[in-house]
């Protein structure tokens, strides 16, 4: 008899902990972000660097710096995840909570001149 009240003591309390531990951690901006693509004109130096999409919108790129290097001035396709910009992410630029980010994994190269800036 002891064991029973023990076991249920022990689910019960299993299922009162596991709510709180989803609204701790599970908010919406905390969820992955599904893979974009983006398409545009990519402007940077040797570690930051940006893509202008053809409406206008500028993104932060973050990831392997040495992938990008050689397309400055070119217009390129990213694949990655889109997010924003944190205030901290940049210290030579002004901080503009506005501006995406992607956070990309692939690099495909379009073309040797820019059509997309503005």
């Amino acid at each position: 008899m002891k064991s029973l009240l023990l076991a249920l003591a022990l689910l019960s309390a299993t299922a009162l902990l596991a709510p709180q531990q989803e609204s701790q951690s599970g908010s919406p901006t905390d969820r992955p972000l599904s893979q974009q693509t983006v398409q545009g004109c990519l402007q940077g130096g040797d570690h930051q660097f940006t893509l202008t999409d053809s409406s206008g919108t500028t993104y932060q790129l973050q990831g392997d710096a040495a992938k990008l290097r050689e397309h400055v001035g070119h217009e390129i396709q990213v694949a990655g995840t889109v997010g924003r910009a944190s205030a901290s992410s940049s210290k030579s630029t002004p901080p503009d909570d506005s501006q995406s980010t992607i956070q990309f994994v692939d690099v495909k190269h379009l073309s040797s001149t820019c059509k997309s800036s503005k």
